[in-house]
């Protein structure tokens, strides 16, 4: 039972860094991708993905990218294993939410 347990426990810890490294990973990956289109200029706070995304090798997530006064939040599905793959497609399935900031005084 001890057995049993202890390999519980390594097998969450691998995943949970596999899962932390997966966002990290996505996130260069969309970076890279704005960086060719010529939209360096765009930056890229955060990265929403599921559970089960660091499973998959066709998973959607949820990137928020912040321009000057505008931010917005973008769906993007991932062909490919960013961590494990040398071959990473981004598609961007759509335009959840744009927000603009309008004489904040920043």
């Amino acid at each position: 039972m001890g057995r049993l347990f202890s390999l519980i426990v390594i097998a969450g810890l691998a995943y949970g860094g596999l899962y932390f490294y997966y966002g990290v990973a996505a996130k260069q990956a969309i970076e890279r991708q704005l960086e060719a289109l010529g939209l360096a200029a765009l930056e890229v706070e955060r990265i929403d993905y599921g559970l089960l995304a660091p499973a998959s090798t066709d998973s959607r997530v949820s990137a928020t990218v912040h321009y000057r006064g505008a931010e917005a939040t973008l769906d993007i599905r991932i062909i490919g294993h960013p961590v494990f793959s040398d071959e990473v497609r981004l598609e961007l399935d759509g335009l959840q939410a744009l927000r603009l900031t309008i004489g904040a005084g920043q």
